[in-house]
């Protein structure tokens, strides 16, 4: 079982908001999932981001992959840092 961190859409039409979660890469965007990390909402200004960094950086030490737009919002909240690629680190 593959286990990605990424985003589910909650929010009406033309509101989005996000959830960032854990899951399995099999199961749908908006479908189970195994635990919620946090929330983005992109229509504030700026931009809310509000994770729990112990949750996020448990999976990520359990062998979670991020997609590329959680990658980013997580290194925006300053819980990894990215290199070179798809490839990141983790912040202490």
């Amino acid at each position: 079982m593959a286990v990605k961190i990424r985003l589910t859409r909650k929010g009406d039409k033309k509101s989005p908001f996000y959830r960032v979660v854990v899951a399995d890469s099999a199961s749908p965007r908006d479908g189970k999932f195994i635990e919620l990390l946090g929330t983005y909402d992109p229509l504030k200004n700026p931009a809310e981001i509000k994770l729990d960094a112990d949750k996020v950086k448990k999976w990520i030490r359990n062998g979670a992959t991020p997609t590329d737009t959680a990658r980013d919002l997580l290194a925006q909240a300053g819980l990894i840092t990215k290199t070179t690629g798809k490839k990141f680190k983790i912040e202490e």
